[in-house]
């Protein structure tokens, strides 16, 4: 079949699986040049099969050699149907890893879920201990595996109705937005399903499974942003999800020094995901960042921003590098004072009319596009495709 690129608002709905698989070798290529010096010996990457965890798990095997173990939750394929970005990723990574003879399986199905961890345990047990474990997971809903409830986040503000400006992309207009503030019930959900509760319960069950080395270190992804975001990011529903994935940090590092180890938040770069696709204001922010970065030199996708993270600021000679806060600063680049100058006075005098002079909206569409296999050089768009590409070492799921 012949496949194109379908959007609906901030979701691409087919997949193009030689796209996705050449952007997989391209990561790889990078992970080559960049190699991580003192890297783990076995990795597990809990949301391993797009943006930041796809990025870590490339960075830490074909860029350090480590076993790695992904979890993931994507759509197979069918006939006439392609399955999701994720998918053809992961089974890009899988066929790699093999011709390079890197120890290497996954497991597709609900991370949130007893069942995923019983049976990722188990498999972990003909890996060597696992002394790195990522958590990329990002999920609008989660279901808690002990009591069967299932939660929903939310976008919101809290406190006050948010306004702002932002972009819908479908139609390259930069409109007006308004926001609801959350309920305390919205807040309680949101925290449910990003916040750290999952990331403990991995934790535990490695421990109680017998498969964590002493010195296991373990790493989420934050995001702090610029203060024009924080009503809808850091102060909104979210930020309350992320102060909790903060505090769970701070009781795993606790445990975990004391055999060595630790646990640590890395704050990252704004980046184009599925996820903030769909986040109010988010988009806009992002296209006139990556204007003003790209023209300074200093822009990084999420391979780039992996391989900076664990190359140098946890394996590299220095050991983890860390801000007074304890966290990991990847927003480095993003957070300089010319650079948030420059963004702010463009969103000050953003209007539609002045969209494609003030930001880089091309390349953010680009960007998006590429996260689903399209757009990306030296892909014949018109070649027939057979869309049913299968996983090699996938376990269970």
């Amino acid at each position: 079949m012949i496949i194109r690129p379908r959007v609906r608002g901030f979701v691409c709905v087919t997949t193009h699986l030689t796209g996705c698989a050449r952007n997989v070798e391209a990561q790889i290529a990078h992970a080559d040049a960049n190699p991580v010096a003192n890297p783990p010996r076995s990795v597990l990457v809990l949301g391993s099969s797009t943006s930041y965890g796809l990025g870590s798990r490339i960075a830490l095997s074909f860029g350090g050699g480590a076993a790695s173990f992904g979890v993931f939750f994507d759509r197979p394929p069918r006939p006439r149907k392609p399955g999701t970005a994720g998918w053809y990723n992961t089974a890009a990574f899988e066929s790699a890893a093999a011709e390079r003879g890197l120890q290497s399986a996954c497991y597709n199905g609900d991370a949130f879920s007893n069942e995923a961890k019983e049976t990722v345990v188990a498999a972990l047990r003909d890996f060597p201990p696992v002394d790195c474990v990522v958590n990329s997971l990002a999920a609008p809903r989660r279901t808690d595996p002990d009591t069967g409830q299932t939660f929903t986040s939310v976008l919101k503000p809290i406190g006050a109705p948010y306004r702002s400006k932002t972009l819908n992309t479908d139609r390259a207009e930069v409109t007006d937005v308004e926001l609801p503030p959350a309920t305390p019930e919205e807040v309680d959900a949101t925290v449910a399903v990003m916040g750290g509760d999952d990331w403990r319960r991995w934790m535990n069950a490695l421990r109680e499974g017998g498969v964590l080395a002493p010195d296991c270190r373990t790493f989420a992804y934050s995001y702090i942003g610029p203060e024009l975001t924080w009503p809808i990011y850091r102060d909104g529903a979210i930020g309350q999800a992320k102060a909790d994935l903060h505090r769970t940090a701070r009781d795993l590092d606790a445990a975990l020094s004391r055999t060595g180890g630790g646990a640590h938040i890395a704050v990252m770069k704004a980046v184009v995901t599925q996820a903030s696709a769909a986040i109010p204001v988010v988009p806009l922010y992002m296209s006139i960042l990556f204007r003003i970065m790209k023209e300074k030199g200093d822009h990084e996708g999420p391979m780039e921003q992996a391989a900076r993270l664990y190359g140098q600021k946890v394996y590299g000679a220095e050991g983890v590098v860390t801000d007074p806060h304890g966290f990991i600063r990847l927003d480095d680049l993003e957070m300089k004072p010319g650079t948030q100058a420059a963004v702010l006075r463009a969103w000050e005098s953003i209007s539609t009319e002045t969209l494609r002079a003030e930001t880089d909206f091309d390349g953010y569409r680009t960007a998006f596009l590429r996260l689903f296999g399209f757009e990306v050089p030296g892909v014949d768009y018109g070649a027939d495709v057979d869309p049913m590409v299968e996983i090699p070492s996938l376990v269970g799921g």
